[in-house]
């Protein structure tokens, strides 16, 4: 179902914060999909699906202690954002197959160690369970009532080929019908391509699905980039339970 972009347009110019240009917007579109606002789900991993269970610099420098690590944590964290943020080669993708390239460039200059019996335990203990926890306890129960109602749900994340085992561990992968990983569809997000690959995976047109996700150049800017609609985590919404209030399924 194509929904007119003037409309798409207009109600964006007017600004999300506004009550009934949103309630328009949802009831015009529910005139469209027989009482829903999408006919798709796509939600962003870490920082919506997932948190990790601890601060990354405290799990660094509690890892790294036997191995001679002696930044304080502190010194870790802001460590870790210079490296995170430093411009990746443009031939390469930062989460190119288990992206052990661009993670050892990170956990080095973050702590100054090149051991790599500490890279290797840090980087599989982000594959456990013991390392992440699902951000909302009801999730579960609400993506089983958007199936119920024809929802299609996908993940969409910028990760590497440890998403799959990790939302395996979490005993969640269960929930959503494709998963679009960056490391897998060689895009990543605000790319648009990762959006219409989850699309493509789901059989519904970007126009039907709305995606969720705390980053606003990465996943709001980048979903609408590819057709789809946003909404913050965190601003315009902050329970899935909310989400698919929004969407039209009571929960």
């Amino acid at each position: 179902m194509f929904v007119d972009d003037s409309i798409r347009i207009n109600y964006r110019d007017k600004g999300d914060s506004g009550g009934g240009e949103q309630e328009w917007y949802d009831k015009y579109r529910r005139s469209l999909y027989g009482g829903l606002t999408h006919k798709a789900l796509l939600v962003d991993a870490v920082g919506t699906l997932v948190l990790p269970s601890q601060p990354a610099a405290q799990i660094y420098r509690n890892i790294g202690l036997k191995y001679g690590v002696c930044y304080s944590e502190d010194e870790i964290l802001s460590r870790y954002r210079w490296a995170y943020q430093q411009p990746w080669p443009n031939t390469r993708l930062r989460f190119m197959d288990d992206a052990r390239p661009f993670w050892q460039f990170v956990v080095q200059n973050a702590t100054g160690c090149s051991d790599s019996r500490y890279f290797e335990e840090l980087y599989e203990y982000y594959t456990t369970d013991q390392a992440w926890h699902i951000c909302d306890p009801e999730a579960g129960k609400v993506f089983e009532a958007l199936r119920r109602a024809g929802v299609k749900l996908a993940v969409v994340s910028n990760f590497d080929t440890r998403l799959r085992p990790l939302l395996q561990a979490l005993k969640c992968e269960h929930w959503f019908d494709a998963l679009a990983v960056s490391a897998e569809v060689e895009a990543e997000k605000p790319n648009p391509t990762i959006f219409w690959k989850a699309c493509e995976f789901l059989g519904v047109e970007p126009e039907d699905a709305v995606h969720v996700g705390d980053d606003r150049r990465n996943d709001i800017w980048g979903a609408r980039d590819a057709g789809c609609d946003a909404w913050l985590w965190g601003a315009d919404v902050h329970s899935f339970k909310e989400v698919a209030q929004r969407i039209g399924v009571v929960v």
